[in-house]
């Protein structure tokens, strides 16, 4: 479905409302015996608390940082829109996020984002992946990293989530060199990952009977020829085993009709609340996908809707993490593929700017209340410290505690967990 506001291209042919070892995951034995742990009760309270996590907002399309998180009021750029206090005292965002404005100093503003590109496709991989994109070369999603470095070698449910409208349970292919057992599970239509129930002629004795047997000779080929992709093999089929047993987790139609009526009952509101669950429930890495930015025609217009739409909804969750004490082991990023032009073109609209732009950070080692770098007066130009997608990358991975300086080591190959060249924004870390 074609956006009559947006630029055209495939990465927006969507519908508006739209980790350092080896392969191997253990012995089949102790995969056998060891999955259910964390499935306890005093288990999933601890880790609600102590494991860390990622949740990253990606505002599909390019959110203009303008409307939002670097605000130019009464400048020949700065639109129709306001700049209104928030709780961190002398910084001021987009009237347009109110209730944002009280959670600030839960977060961080960078102000000062140019990543020197202004497409869709490669401006995406970059924030996402902290490489630029290079024909022969595929690196990583952020979520599988996240997912490989910090999901518990036993869990029990997927490590990497996306959650986009329309979403219907399958994988993605964003894990690069990390397997296809980091990459995304998509879901959006308010049900479990694809093939996660049992056949309804499948009764569950003959289940038991049937999947007994397929450990039996698993155990029996692992005593003879055991290999890495023959754990991993196991390893998946007894995680899908778990996974079935779990499906509640992922039917956000469980939580209160106040939590629904607070984050609101649109789409985002309902795949926020659902975030929220699949972080409470020991999941690693999720992001929820906001669309359409690309506002090339009636920006003020859409922002108006689109941000409004965001601010409850993020406010709500950000409040919650911090309210149930999941804050400080929780990253929190919101970004875009680039931001939205100063200049305000005839149609009323702001085309694609990746040279000064913002991303909002929070949780974690973030320190809360910062604001980081600077544009000039009329929002042209980073005026104050500079950084790119890959300083930004390195800060994310630091931020929940991992070392991104280090590497992975696949298939006898040390592949650097983030792009050597950079480095993480220190001043921003606590």
């Amino acid at each position: 479905m074609r956006c009559d506001y947006a630029c055209g291209t495939a990465d927006h042919g969507i519908a508006r409302r739209q980790f350092l070892g080896g392969l191997a995951a253990g012995s089949a034995a102790g995969i056998v015996g060891g999955l259910g742990t964390l499935a306890q009760p005093a288990a999933a309270k601890e880790l609600a608390t102590s494991q860390k996590r990622v949740l990253l907002f990606f505002m599909s399309g390019g959110l203009s940082q303008l409307e939002s998180w670097d605000p130019k009021p009464k400048t020949d750029t700065g639109g129709p829109f306001r700049a209104i206090p928030t709780s961190v005292p002398g910084t001021h965002i987009s009237e347009l996020l109110p209730l944002t404005a009280q959670q600030m100093h839960h977060l961080a503003i960078v102000r000062s984002v140019n990543t020197k590109e202004n497409e869709h496709g490669k401006g995406r991989f970059m924030m996402e992946c902290g490489r630029r994109q290079m024909a022969g070369a595929k690196y990583p999603h952020i979520g599988a990293v996240a997912a490989k470095a910090l999901s518990p070698a036993n869990a029990t449910l997927p490590g990497h989530i996306h959650i986009t409208p329309g979403g219907s349970g399958g994988r993605s292919d964003n894990a690069a060199y990390l397997g296809p057992k980091y990459a995304s599970i998509i879901l959006g239509n308010g049900k479990p990952p694809q093939n996660s129930a049992r056949a309804a002629e499948l009764t569950v004795d003959a289940d038991s009977r049937r999947n007994a047997f397929r450990r039996q000779l698993n155990n029996r080929f692992t005593a003879r020829r055991k290999t890495a992709e023959t754990d991993v093999y196991t390893y998946n089929y007894e995680q899908a085993q778990q996974l079935m047993r779990q499906g509640e987790v992922f039917d956000v139609s469980k939580e209160p009709a106040a939590d629904h009526e607070r984050y609101g009952t649109h789409a985002f509101g309902k795949h926020c609340l659902l975030a929220r669950r699949l972080l409470e429930s020991g999941i690693t890495f999720v992001q929820v996908s906001h669309s359409n930015y690309d506002t090339h025609n009636e920006n003020f217009n859409f922002h108006l809707e689109q941000v409004g739409e965001f601010d409850r909804s993020f406010s709500a969750i950000v409040n919650d993490l911090a309210v149930r004490g999941m804050l400080e082991s929780t990253l929190i990023v919101v970004m875009s593929e680039f931001g939205r032009t100063p200049r305000i073109n005839s149609r009323y609209g702001r085309d694609h700017w990746g040279t000064a732009w913002s991303v909002v950070l929070g949780g974690g080692r973030i320190h809360p209340g910062a604001v980081y770098g600077a544009t000039n007066k009329n929002g042209t130009a980073v005026s104050d410290k500079e950084v790119d997608h890959g300083q930004l990358f390195h800060t994310y991975l630091q931020a929940v505690g991992l070392d991104s300086t280090q590497s992975f080591h696949v298939g006898g190959r040390e592949l650097p967990m983030a792009d050597p060249a950079a480095s993480a924004i220190d001043e921003l870390l606590v």
